[in-house]
């Protein structure tokens, strides 16, 4: 391993290693995923924006979950497959400090939208009667700037003390991207205030939201029980269903990625390429699948374009 006596600047991602024949079919995979996940979130997006059948509160996080998504994934990906295809890539320090910090924030981001969204559900099966005064646009507008205000400025301290390290040896992360702990393993200054501060912000970036989505959909779930009607259980189940599946995808590739312990650094950058490239593909799929409405948009959407395509030129 390379080792420099002085300050170290720049930083040598070596991605994924002996790949050999594989690295033109895991390029071609991962490229065609990061276009499909792009693709499907900026439909989201557009569908959102311009059909009057998607004005629901629902729809209304929903496209801002997609963006989030867009931003998440667009922050790794493309630097992902250009190590893949050049067996590894440099980047300077200031260049990893800012992609780990838009790639924490904008996940952050992502977690207190999956909990607003988690609310909304709540209160569309739990305060039915309510529900239109209490999720009104004025509540909308704010849930939406909290979870991007909070999402980028929660993270702001961590990358403070990020910034005050010092790397003066090991320049190679053995990794597709700047990872927090790939990255600060390099460090020769002390890192034991930074990994303080990091468990101490986890709470209220990742478990708390997980808390409130928690609790949310226990009351959902003895709201649905509680239904005399089975044709009612199963609507009311069915309006939660697309969150319910993102929410886990998200939180569960989360729990694997940061919470369950593993000596393979190959598997974590597998698990963390499910992560950043796989998931964000799932909302715009499963809410296309799963959501009726969203369906009838995209109808609607492709019939108009068809029809402009078709129109004959005077």
């Amino acid at each position: 391993m390379l080792q420099r006596n002085y300050s170290v600047t720049e930083f040598y991602l070596i991605g994924f290693q002996n790949l050999k024949s594989f690295k033109i079919l895991l390029f071609l995979l991962l490229l065609i995923t990061y276009i499909m996940a792009i693709s499907g979130n900026l439909l989201i997006v557009v569908l959102v924006s311009t059909s009057q059948r998607l004005q629901s509160p629902m729809f209304y996080f929903l496209k801002h979950l997609s963006i989030s998504e867009i931003l998440f994934t667009t922050n790794i990906t493309p630097n992902m497959l250009h190590v893949l295809l050049r067996n590894s890539s440099t980047m300077s320090l200031t260049g990893c400090i800012v992609q780990f910090y838009v790639y924490i924030a904008s996940g952050s981001t992502e977690c207190y939208l999956l909990a607003a969204m988690s609310y909304d559900r709540y209160l569309a099966i739990c305060k039915p009667l309510l529900y239109n005064k209490i999720m009104g646009q004025k509540l909308q507008n704010s849930l939406v700037i909290f979870c991007w205000l909070l999402g980028f400025l929660s993270t702001l301290i961590t990358m403070g003390i990020l910034t005050q390290l010092k790397f003066c040896g090991n320049y190679i992360i053995d990794h597709y991207f700047c990872d927090l702990a790939p990255f600060v393993d390099l460090a020769c200054s002390d890192t034991s205030v930074l990994q303080i501060i990091i468990i101490i912000f986890s709470f209220p970036i990742m478990i708390i939201p997980f808390f409130l989505v928690l609790v949310s959909y226990s009351c959902v779930v003895v709201a649905i029980l509680g239904m005399s009607s089975v044709i009612g259980r199963k609507k009311a189940f069915f309006t939660c269903s697309s969150h319910l599946s993102v929410v886990t995808m998200f939180y569960g590739s989360l729990i694997i990625i940061y919470l369950v312990p593993s000596n393979s650094k190959t598997l974590n950058k597998m698990i963390s390429v499910l992560y950043t490239v796989v998931t964000p593909l799932f909302n715009p799929l499963i809410y296309s699948i799963r959501n009726q409405e969203i369906r009838a948009a995209i109808y609607s959407f492709i019939s108009k374009y068809k029809n402009l395509t078709i129109m004959p030129c005077k």
